[in-house]
């Protein structure tokens, strides 16, 4: 059964916990992982791109010559889309970039992402994460004494409070999120994660059901 080495705030071991291998001892299936992302961030895309066809381009109600005997070529309108200014053929138009994905097949990725996580080193746990004040330095000095000093780092918590948002915001390196929101992008974006112990085990519990 896998195992995970817990912490205090003081990077102090206080035991290990002992981890749901249905949820942290899955086969790593790259394929899977890869639909997730690209699910994911084709979902952020706003799609709101839009170019005007040669209907929606002011001007052109003129010809602007006649039909026969100018030895050019006969054109209909100035915003056809040969000429400088005229409509766009086959340009973007707002459209929704969501992809369908199995819920099934959503919750196995989410499970290789942690057991990724977890084969590399790269999953800390904390038993608990308090912060007596929303400051900034007190936030990175309790995470320099988890060894965490820098680089992209994803702190999940059972909640957000106040104090954490306003401490966390001006770090650059690190993310905050819950536990029944963290996603598979977020979770291979960073190279290490940082689990408050109540937020892990609701996460193993929901994803073991």
């Amino acid at each position: 059964m896998p195992t995970v080495t817990v912490r205090d705030q003081s990077g102090k071991e206080q035991g290990t916990l002992e981890l749901r291998p249905e949820v942290f001892a899955v086969p790593i299936r790259t394929a899977l992982l890869h639909q997730a992302v690209v699910r994911e961030l084709a979902g952020r895309r706003a799609g709101t791109h839009d170019t005007k066809t040669r209907a929606e381009v002011s001007g052109g109600g003129r010809k602007p010559w006649r039909q026969k005997g100018t030895g050019r070529a006969r054109q209909g309108t100035i915003r056809a889309p040969q000429w400088r200014g005229g409509g766009i053929v086959f340009g973007p138009h707002p459209r929704s970039y969501v992809q369908a994905m199995p819920r099934k097949a959503r919750r196995e990725a989410l499970r290789i992402a942690l057991a990724d996580k977890l084969a590399a080193g790269q999953l800390l746990v904390v038993d608990r994460l308090a912060l007596p004040t929303p400051k900034t330095r007190g936030l990175v000095a309790l995470l320099a004494g988890l060894g965490i000093e820098g680089g992209p780092t994803l702190l999940v918590v059972a909640a957000v409070p106040d104090e954490l948002a306003r401490a966390s915001r001006n770090i650059p390196w690190l993310s905050v999120a819950k536990g029944t929101h963290v996603s598979v992008y977020e979770l291979l974006r960073h190279e290490r994660v940082l689990f408050e112990r109540a937020a892990l085990e609701e996460l193993q519990e929901a994803l073991a059901s």
